[in-house]
């Protein structure tokens, strides 16, 4: 299992995305600050996807949204089959539908 770390702080982001911006290589660094080349390159991606520089994926505004959208669809999903099972249980105790495992 690979290992996770937290996340770094955004000052620390800000910060190598500007050494990139001034000419340092993500790997230097990456090999300076241990953080790896991979991420740093993907920070400075990221914010330039944000500041419109890049259009090859969704800016930090647009993910986010994404993933609250994805949350609110799998709330809602629980919430359906939560009420379909209730409907289905009043259903069966008014006898409005046989109950189940009935030959009727």
């Amino acid at each position: 299992m690979a290992r996770t770390r937290p996340p770094y702080p955004p000052e620390f982001r800000r910060q190598m995305i500007e050494l990139v911006r001034a000419g340092r290589s993500p790997e230097e660094l990456g090999r300076e600050f241990e953080a790896t080349g991979q991420s740093i390159r993907n920070w400075v991606a990221q914010e330039d996807r944000d500041e419109g520089r890049r259009s090859d994926g969704l800016t930090s505004i647009e993910r986010e949204e994404f993933n609250r959208l994805r949350r609110e669809i799998r709330q809602l999903k629980l919430e359906r089959e939560i009420l379909s099972k209730a409907a289905a249980w009043f259903a069966r105790e008014t006898d409005v539908i046989p109950p189940k495992g009935s030959s009727s």
